[in-house]
């Protein structure tokens, strides 16, 4: 269960590689954990997420003019505080469930000042929903789980990412 701990905090942190590859085997070969192996790969990601969500402010207090130079001015910063404070829940949220990179998310809050305990719970709603979901999924289809993660998982990924880039080309239009 550590190597799962260190592996779920790695995804979040450095790899963008989707955890649920190694998590629904592994649930399907410990059935009576899967609920043990959901929370401890949410407790991994909720570690490394409060990791870079302070990576993030770390940065912007450190470079911040640097990098509000870099991509626009302090007026393009300001407006894109003042959105992320408004819909920044719900990005987390988008974030943590389709698969993005969850470093998107977790630098973005910190760098915006987004309040830590809105952002820890977006993470720990929307991942907990990946994490938890994968465990149903295999209480409830068993083997087949696997087969209908294979055959399930690009399309609705794909749909997922459709419906947040209409989201977020709806808040940035708007």
């Amino acid at each position: 269960m550590w190597l799962l701990f260190v592996a779920s905090m790695m995804e979040t942190l450095i790899i963008p590689i989707p955890i649920e590859v190694i998590l629904i085997p592994w649930m399907l070969c410990h059935p009576h954990r899967k609920w043990s192996i959901a929370g401890v790969a949410l407790a991994g990601n909720l570690t490394a997420a409060t990791i870079g969500y302070y990576l993030g402010a770390f940065a912007m207090e450190q470079w911040g003019d640097t990098l509000i130079g870099f991509f626009g001015d302090q007026a393009t910063y300001d407006s894109f505080q003042a959105r992320f404070e408004q819909n920044g829940f719900v990005a987390i949220l988008a974030i943590g469930i389709v698969p993005i990179p969850f470093q998107i998310a977790m630098l973005a809050a910190g760098a915006s000042g987004y309040s830590f305990v809105l952002f820890l719970l977006a993470a720990m709603l929307a991942r907990g929903a990946r994490y938890f979901g994968l465990a149903t999924l295999v209480a409830v289809a068993g083997d087949a789980a696997l087969r209908l993660w294979e055959r399930h998982s690009k399309p609705i990924g794909i749909a997922g990412l459709f419906l947040f880039g209409f989201w977020l080309w709806y808040e940035i239009a708007g």
